[in-house]
């Protein structure tokens, strides 16, 4: 969503890295074009001016303090960084349990914005906290919406209230003040209601949110809006707030192609918090909103840590261990290792969009892009018809071998050969980095392989055992050994 931005402030920063010392003038000529690139961006004019005001005083000061070239650039990039994570909101909030069980999240929002499936979005989220959650249907007008949250809730494993058909038939308030009565009595400690939405904000949609809010009396009212319209997302989130009012925002469909003024905008406009954010159609694509995070992937320096956050999810510790003591030990890296951490990969959704996390990932967008994700099945295919002796020794792979392989997988044998190619190249580089070399390089077309095979690495502050090297037999050869 964010690469357009992302691109024009990396240009903008690059810019004065190249330069010596900064100037007053060199920032102003920066913050135009920082100004220019956040109104393309659809920032509202308001967040942009004042972003500008803070960046150019913050910068006058560091001009001051800091005298060398690339110190001053790179305190000009803190600056910016900072000033972006306090306009997207600062300091990030959850969401607020009540002191007496239930909890009741109520969600409000235009038709289109993605409420249901934000609904059963975020009873996962709890229930995978060890939380009870039920959903209500409470949206009796849009058609099949409350079909729609029986089945979302069904996916999630999450029960779902609803006592009225819908489609245009049923009292919304009722159901929702029931909802919370059935809740209690059957001990959930979370009630997410979906609401209905209208094309547009009007009276009647108003006045039911206001009935619904006044009947259950909600620990938390979500605004639930889609990142994708720009400045009318400010818009329709301040007649939302004066009219029903909302503690915070959730920003749907940020897989988008929009340009992400929204998400920039939102927050600072309502003075309320972004708290979560959809990042595509799937129930696992949703994410807590951290505004420090956001601000490191719009200046192009990735998320690194909600990607550690999800490899923590996806890679079963016992497996992670195991692999951490085979690399201390000096056992090799096989085949059904890999297999593991393939299978664990698949877990963590996208490659695409793991990739993206990465810093510096901007500069491969267009390979991000290009990435095939059928690739890591088709990988597991191949490993997999492999016997568990073939994956514990490559070494044995003879050509009817390959064959069976290849066939049983129903790919070539030209992508077991490249595979086991692949695989032999990085069990050498694991070596050299076990026994304290400097590995020569990724090998060739290693993302094809899957990122996976990093996680045989033992984790920061881990204790690694190096294996002794042999010393030479030649006494002239030992002595230049031990000198160097």
């Amino acid at each position: 969503m964010f690469d357009s931005l992302t691109s024009k402030l990396g240009g903008v920063l690059g810019s004065l890295r190249s330069r010596g010392k900064i100037s007053k003038a060199d920032v102003e000529s920066a913050l135009v074009e920082i100004h220019e690139a956040l109104l393309e961006a659809d920032v509202a004019l308001p967040v942009v001016t004042e972003f500008i005001e803070i960046v150019r005083g913050r910068s006058v000061d560091a001009l001051a303090t800091v005298q060398s070239g690339s110190n001053q650039a790179q305190a000009i990039f803190e600056i910016i960084n900072a000033a972006l994570t306090e306009i997207l909101g600062g300091n990030a909030r959850r969401v607020r349990f009540a002191k007496q069980p239930p909890t009741i999240i109520m969600l409000a929002g235009l038709q289109g914005a993605g409420k249901t499936t934000l609904a059963g979005k975020l009873a996962k989220y709890f229930a995978d906290q060890g939380n009870t959650p039920i959903l209500v249907a409470s949206d009796l007008q849009r058609p099949n919406a409350v079909t729609q949250l029986q089945v979302v809730g069904e996916g999630v494993g999450v029960p779902v209230f609803a006592p009225q058909p819908g489609n245009g038939v049923g009292d919304a308030v009722k159901v929702a003040k029931e909802g919370v009565a059935f809740a209690k009595a059957k001990l959930h400690n979370i009630v997410i209601v979906d609401t209905a939405g209208r094309l547009g904000v009007d009276a009647t949609l108003m006045n039911e949110a206001i009935a619904i809010r006044d009947a259950i009396n909600p620990t938390e009212i979500l605004f639930v809006v889609d990142a994708m319209i720009g400045q009318d997302a400010v818009r329709t989130a301040q007649a939302f707030l004066d009219g029903v009012g909302f503690d915070g925002v959730v920003l749907t469909k940020m897989d988008g192609d929009a340009r992400g003024g929204a998400a920039l905008s939102i927050s600072h406009m309502t003075q309320r918090p972004i708290m979560f954010t959809s990042t595509g159609e799937k129930i696992t694509d949703f994410d807590i909103f951290y505004p420090e995070r956001m601000a490191s992937r719009i200046l192009g320096m990735g998320d690194v840590a909600t990607l550690a956050e999800q490899a923590k999810k996806a890679f079963d510790p016992e497996s992670s261990a195991k692999l951490e003591s085979k690399f201390a030990s000096g056992e090799d890296f096989t085949l059904e290792d890999f297999l593991e951490q393939l299978q664990a990969m698949s877990k963590m959704g996208s490659m695409s969009k793991m990739l993206s996390m990465l810093p510096g990932a901007g500069a491969m967008k267009k390979q991000i892009e290009n990435f095939d994700e059928g690739e890591i099945t088709r990988t597991q295919a191949i490993v997999q018809s492999m016997t568990p002796t073939e994956r514990r020794d490559p070494k044995i792979l003879n050509g009817s071998r390959r064959i069976r392989i290849a066939n049983g997988a129903g790919r070539t044998v030209k992508e077991v050969n490249s595979l086991v190619e692949r695989f032999t190249q990085a069990q050498k580089m694991m070596r050299q980095m076990r026994n304290g070399g400097t590995p020569q390089g990724l090998p060739p077309s290693m993302a094809g392989m899957g990122a996976g095979m990093g996680t045989g690495m033992p984790r920061p502050g881990a204790k690694v055992i190096q294996k002794k090297k042999s010393k030479s037999g030649n006494p002239a050869k030992r002595a230049q050994e031990e000198s160097s």
